[in-house]
């Protein structure tokens, strides 16, 4: 059964820091770009980051950059979103995804995790 888990998320006061991992089952991840998106409540849900299968091209949104560092561990079949400096607008549910191909966060993702709920608040 393929299968994404997302884990790392809980409640952080502002400034702080969490890290995300996205574990697969059922399938190798090597072959797959893996992205990481957010969706707060009333708001459409945006690419975070995105982290290719081959060379280790990366994407980040520019909310992020220089704060989130997207990894991947392809020996444990995990996928890592560092976040660091987080903000209150940085609460969301976040999903980690795969797809085949790469273009940024912007391709079709063929798997997504259930999500892993982020909060940021004092």
């Amino acid at each position: 059964q393929v299968q994404l888990v997302e884990s790392g998320g809980g409640l952080v006061q502002p400034g702080g820091s969490l890290r995300l991992s996205c574990a697969a089952s059922g399938f190798t991840l090597d072959y797959y770009a893996i992205g990481w998106f957010r969706q707060a409540p009333g708001k459409e849900r945006e690419g975070v980051s995105c982290i290719s299968s081959s060379d280790g091209s990366t994407y980040y949104a520019d909310s992020v950059k220089g704060r989130f560092t997207i990894s991947r561990d392809n020996a444990k079949n995990t996928v890592y979103l560092q976040m660091n400096s987080l903000k209150p607008e940085d609460t969301a549910v976040y999903y980690c995804a795969a797809a085949q191909i790469y273009i940024g966060c912007y391709a079709d993702f063929d798997y997504w995790g259930q999500g892993t709920q982020v909060t940021v608040s004092s």
